[in-house]
């Protein structure tokens, strides 16, 4: 069965030569030649699960939903950046291999083949790390110093889903204008448009030269005419399918709304705790990896999944005991947790925004007051890893960076179980510092990545304390402690904004100090199984250490301490990009026609 195309395009294209260079903007871009080359670096895969099984009201349900993503693929663009929706409207039906890096890259900056971020063609600014959510050229230091004159803003200012502006009059005329065009957003702000006038009228008489002024909107104002489309569409998807499965229709309709309130908290209770039928579906802002400047705002997503009912049920059969898992995590004072998380593995439809990808799994929400009330969802994305192509890429990646003895290690089947623990991790440990800020707001931009950290080893350990209680046979533990440190090994030096990388290289590099790993004949990785407890147990006290404290300049400075880059990395990296194949990955979807 195949899903009529939705009215506008999956891929975006954008011309090359039809952008112009413009003062300020960058001058380093992308030449025909680097385009190429990365493409010929990239492989596709398809995902295109049958929907034959769906009823007609599943159907319709699925053509809305696709729609929704459509709209939240486009805002998670021009998040990103301030060009995005300019380079969609002026450039369709151009260059195909522009068109390409912009969908395999969502947007108009690239990732060169050395790990650097590049414009995709002349007159495209170079990207900032506020991203779009911020006033352009801002800086933190900035930001602090506003927050500074007003802490009483810090939380408006530092909201996950708010956009920041310049309090200029005609910034703040727009804000007003989009209440005054959407009276059922207004009514869900019921202060704002007060709020606007009266900082408007500050703004009319602020002398020049005078300190910064900022203000901040909610994603529900920033973003009014779509977020009314999307919910409008949500609603269609939950009466096409409220007869098949009411649960989910509910879920639906209260995460319509909350996008005009711009609160989670009803379609993040109806999301973790419905018990829902074929279809699941991410829907929202979440992840905060895009925001380079404070690590606070969220992005948009969309994901689409079609569950897996006789996988999930054996997964089911296979948890327990969590509690026990987190009264051994090395932290104090330690807290109780659900038992009964649910868990789906699923079949993906389509992904939009920043789910797009060949993202695995996912536990959500991030929300610590939604989290202590009604838990957090885990999705496994089954598709993408049992992926052929995917398993294939970790096995050569595997021998070529390990001694013969090790090569045949099944890191592929230890990637599931050591993914889905890792899920889990996000669940246990601190859910504050010991003072009780919020972690991402105490640690900043290295949040994210002590709290990936922090997951990665958690699941480590607890497949350690499952084998150590019998529960774990002996292959499975083997094959989850290669695919720990298969999961650390990288093809290129990270960046600095890259959360995931710079927290694996961390633990590549701790584990070669602490002697789990070691460089043996040809620079290839041996590693002492004897020390894995103790190493994990090691690295994983400190980082709890860091989540407690909240301190965000000790969190940068750990990271700073654990992310060298020698010639020895890089000889380890040259194998791994040679037996890798393909550097990029282009996901297409067959529900899109793709």
């Amino acid at each position: 069965m195949s899903l009529p195309r939705p009215s506008f395009s999956a891929a975006f294209p954008v011309a090359a030569a039809l952008l112009l260079a413009a003062p300020g903007m960058n001058a380093e871009t992308l030449t025909p030649e680097q385009q190429r080359a990365i493409l010929e670096k990239t492989a596709t895969i398809r995902l295109a699960p049958s929907l034959a099984a769906l009823s007609a009201g599943e159907y319709e349900a699925v053509v809305h939903l696709l729609a929704v993503g459509e709209i939240f693929q486009r805002l998670f663009e021009e998040a990103r950046h301030p060009q995005a929706a300019e380079l969609r409207r002026g450039l369709a039906g151009q260059s195909r291999e522009v068109a390409d890096l912009f969908r395999m890259f969502q947007g108009p900056i690239v990732t060169t083949l050395d790990n650097q971020r590049v414009p995709l063609a002349p007159g495209i600014a170079a990207e900032a790390p506020g991203r779009n959510l911020y006033p352009a050229g801002i800086t933190a230091a900035e930001i602090e110093a506003f927050l500074n004159r007003h802490p009483e803003r810090r939380a408006e200012i530092l909201g996950e889903r708010t956009v920041v502006r310049v309090a200029t009059a005609e910034n703040l005329k727009r804000d007003r204008a989009a209440l005054a065009r959407h009276p059922v957003v207004s009514a869900l702000q019921p202060f704002l448009d007060e709020r606007l006038a009266r900082f408007e009228r500050g703004a009319a008489g602020r002398p020049a030269g005078a300190p910064l002024e900022l203000y901040a909107v909610p994603d529900s104002v920033a973003y009014a005419d779509d977020m009314v489309a999307a919910q409008r569409r949500l609603f269609a998807a939950a009466e096409a399918i409220e007869k098949d499965d009411p649960e989910f229709a509910g879920y639906l309709r209260n995460r319509g709304r909350d996008l005009l309130s711009n609160d989670y908290e009803s379609g993040d209770a109806a999301w973790v705790t419905g018990r829902f039928g074929k279809l699941n579906a991410q829907i929202g802002s979440y992840e905060t990896y895009d925001d380079a400047l404070f690590g606070v705002k969220a992005f948009y997503a969309v994901s689409l999944l079609l569950r897996d009912e006789a996988a999930t049920a054996e997964l089911m059969r296979g948890l327990g005991g969590l509690q026990e898992i987190e009264d051994a995590l090395p932290y104090e004072p330690k807290k109780r947790v659900r038992a009964d998380i649910p868990v789906g593995v699923y079949e993906v439809i389509a992904d939009f925004g920043q789910a797009r990808g060949l993202n695995t799994a996912t536990i959500l929400p991030n929300d610590v007051l939604f989290t202590r009330r009604y838990g957090r969802t885990i999705l496994l994305r089954r598709n993408i890893m049992l992926h052929p192509e995917v398993a294939a890429v970790a096995a050569r990646r595997w021998k070529a960076a390990v001694v013969p003895a090790l090569g045949e290690l099944p890191v592929a089947e230890g990637n599931f179980w050591r993914t889905l623990w890792h899920e889990i991790g996000h669940y246990l440990g601190p859910g504050r510092t010991r003072d009780g800020r919020a972690l991402d707001q105490a640690l900043q931009t290295r949040a994210d990545s002590v709290e990936e950290m922090k997951s990665d080893l958690v699941s480590l350990f607890a497949h350690q304390r499952l084998f150590e209680a019998g529960k774990l046979d002996p292959a499975r533990l083997a094959a989850v402690q290669a695919s720990g440190i298969l999961r650390t090994l990288q093809d290129v030096k990270p960046r600095r904004d890259q959360a995931y990388q710079v927290m694996q290289l961390a633990q590549f590099n701790y584990f070669l100090d602490r002697g789990l790993l070691r460089f043996g004949a040809d620079d290839r990785l041996e590693l002492d199984v004897a020390r894995y407890p103790e190493v994990v147990r090691g690295l994983l006290t400190e980082v709890l250490e860091l989540q407690s404290a909240g301190d965000a300049a000790a969190a940068d400075a750990f990271f700073t301490r654990w992310n060298e880059w020698s010639e020895r990395h890089e000889k380890l990296a040259e194998r791994l990009r040679a037996a890798g194949g393909p550097r990029f990955r282009l996901v297409r979807y067959g529900a899109l026609g793709e």
